[in-house]
């Protein structure tokens, strides 16, 4: 049998996760049962929902107990199956951990349909971030042609294919990001009308007037805290507030305080937050029309690639620095 590598979460964060939360160890993989199967780790997601099962009592899951394996999803291979339409070879999406090769009940596999596309758009452009992109503008934000959109994060996982859909469909598009690369990342590649980089403002209510001089009709949140503050202050009529992430406050000391929310009842807006998996009976609604776009060219998303599984806890914190040029994936095996 392989040796499972596994990172194992022993201390809760009180700020800014990274590796002296975590240990290493090894372990002989455990053979598959009925209907169970052995797999190799070949791509892990990092995510900033990551930091919240980190801690007791401030998830929508429950948190991770210490001393067990890091909970994260990712793609892996078979390598031995005792569950039924599932062989050696065949590619799968689940929640693996942070681990080499673990062993899991086919229940909670998904196998991967490559002739949607590749694995690595499985892991980029096909999966949880895109669909979450997809459903947050289209059931949540209500997304119609000539919508003013607003996008932070733009250049992050979910952000990056959020501010193409929105294009996708004839909307007025512009980004959030920080730092100069990320910005013309924003713009140049991923097609944006306006680009904010938010280091470099000094005012970004200011900003955000600027580049949406009409106001914002859905504005699809990823980081919360002073960048939904200002965004509120430039809704149009009736327009759709997403909450999708609020990675700035995650790990903060002290959370901010939103201020503007006279703002959206003036405006008769609606801001709603929502859970990617509670449309899980529709993925493949979503990846067949992120697909077609994949595969006709027009659909991008940069992938941010670390080497290795010990790299998880590093990109983890990167992620909460901005470090990160993409979707931040680690590769624990090469395909």
């Amino acid at each position: 049998m392989p040796v499972n590598h596994r990172l194992l979460l022993m201390a809760r964060p009180e700020g800014m996760p990274g590796p002296e939360h975590f240990t290493a160890d090894a372990e002989a993989a455990r053979s598959p049962r009925e209907g169970e199967v052995l797999l190799a780790t070949v791509y892990l997601s990092i995510d900033p929902a990551m930091r919240s099962w980190m801690s007791e009592g401030t998830s929508y899951q429950q948190h991770i107990p210490l001393g067990e394996v890091m909970r994260g999803g990712g793609i892996a291979r078979v390598l031995e199956s005792r569950a039924e339409g599932f062989v050696a070879g065949d590619w799968v999406q689940a929640r693996l951990g942070w681990q080499t090769h673990p062993t899991i009940h086919a229940r909670y596999l998904q196998k991967l349909d490559l002739g949607l596309g590749t694995v690595e758009d499985w892991i980029g452009p096909l999966g949880l971030s895109a669909v979450t992109a997809y459903f947050g503008l289209r059931d949540i934000g209500g997304l119609r042609p000539n919508d003013r959109v607003l996008v932070s994060a733009a250049a992050g996982g979910v952000g990056q294919i959020a501010v193409q859909i929105a294009r996708f469909e004839g909307c007025r598009v512009a980004g959030i990001a920080g730092g100069a690369a990320k910005c013309a990342f924003v713009a140049g590649e991923l097609g944006a009308d306006a680009v904010i980089d938010y280091k470099a403002e000094p005012n970004l209510s200011a900003a955000i007037g600027r580049a949406c001089p009409d106001g914002v009709d859905v504005y699809f949140d990823n980081v919360g805290g002073a960048t939904l503050d200002a965004a509120l202050e430039h809704l149009r009529h009736g327009a759709r507030v997403v909450l999708c992430g609020r990675i700035s406050q995650t790990h903060a000391a002290e959370p901010y305080g939103i201020r503007n929310l006279g703002r959206l009842a003036a405006a008769r807006g609606r801001m709603q937050g929502f859970l990617v998996f509670n449309y899980h009976d529709r993925y493949d609604e979503a990846r067949t029309w992120l697909a077609a776009r994949r595969r006709d060219g027009s659909l991008r998303q940069r992938l941010h690639v670390l080497e290795g599984l010990t790299q998880a806890p590093i990109g983890l914190g990167m992620l909460f620095r901005g470090e990160n040029a993409g979707k931040l994936v680690v590769r624990v095996k090469a395909v």
